[in-house]
């Protein structure tokens, strides 16, 4: 009887695309092995009438996928990493990280090309914090708005106006071969990536190291020590992957550079700083780079959030 691995997966159209990618990937390393879908509706995805940070952050989007690997329905879940708290449920591991698309965000607007060129009061929309901080520290006039939904529901609500411009993930829009509607992207000094941005993920429980095996051959090594990197800075921090905190780590298999920031979500104040070491201590780097943003302003922003 041959062997199935089970992919516990949102449904929208994003998660179902990465979760296939995955499938896709495994069923050619591992042709003797079944792979197959669990599609899940998450509570993330049920509660679309408030902010993302008022109904408990993205962490909702995983507790359902997690359940099911805990009850043993599934074997694995495929998560971008963006939407991954920094401190897993006890039993739970993320062993393998893929291959990364793009980490910048997009500008999407019907009638502007850029963010500069908006103007005076224009209605942007975001569901996170950390852009509406971004946004807000470059133009303050802006009125940014809560958007909530799908990548199709977010464009639908620009097509029919509520928005002058909207602010995407690059990489889900270049994914669903949407890459067409990104105006411009902003650059990483104009919108620092939330941390993991654009890489995906594949958690299991902890103890399951017959899945780690089959998933093993996925993990891609520069992107491990980056992400290593970016997510150290958000654990030190006590931070959640909802609230207005960034980082983005680049490196030459020698030396790593990490830049992050923490912002308060009117832009009104902004704590920046990079550090550069060894790629062996990406870990490391990411705890003595938040300890510098803690020491430097970010406690008393993330105090007054909290």
């Amino acid at each position: 009887m041959s062997k199935t691995l089970r992919i516990a997966t949102r449904q929208s159209q994003l998660a179902m695309w990465q979760a296939e990618h995955v499938q896709v990937r495994l069923q050619t390393a591992l042709p003797e092995i079944d792979v197959v879908l669990l599609p899940i509706r998450t509570e993330g995805d049920r509660v679309l009438d408030r902010p993302l940070a008022e109904i408990g952050g993205k962490g909702l989007f995983l507790k359902e996928l997690e359940a099911a690997i805990a009850a043993g329905e599934a074997d694995m879940a495929v998560h971008s990493m963006k939407d991954v708290p920094a401190e897993l449920p006890p039993g739970f591991a993320l062993p393998t990280v893929l291959a990364p698309g793009s980490p910048l965000d997009a500008f999407v607007s019907n009638h502007y090309d850029t963010l500069e060129s908006l103007p005076d009061g224009a209605r942007v929309g975001t569901s996170s914090l950390r852009r509406a901080a971004m946004i807000k520290h470059l133009r303050p006039d802006l009125e940014i708005l809560s958007l909530r939904g799908n990548v199709q529901t977010r464009l639908a609500k620009l097509d029919r106006g509520d928005f002058d411009a909207i602010v995407l993930a690059c990489a889900g829009l270049e994914r669903l071969e949407l890459a067409s509607r990104i105006a411009s992207e902003l650059t990483i000094e104009q919108s620092l990536p939330a941390i993991g941005q654009g890489v995906l993920g594949i958690e299991i429980r902890a103890d399951d190291d017959e899945t780690a095996a089959h998933i093993a051959a996925l993990d891609d090594e520069y992107t491990h020590i980056r992400i290593d990197a970016e997510r150290a800075v958000n654990a030190r921090l006590e931070g959640s992957c909802h609230l207005p905190i960034a980082a983005h780590a680049v490196h030459d298999g020698q030396t790593l550079r990490l830049r992050a920031c923490v912002g308060k979500p009117d832009g009104s104040v902004m704590v920046r700083d990079e550090i550069s070491g060894p790629t062996g201590e990406a870990a490391e780097l990411g705890h003595r780079l938040a300890d510098r943003l803690l020491a430097a302003g970010a406690d008393k922003i993330l105090a007054d959030l909290g």
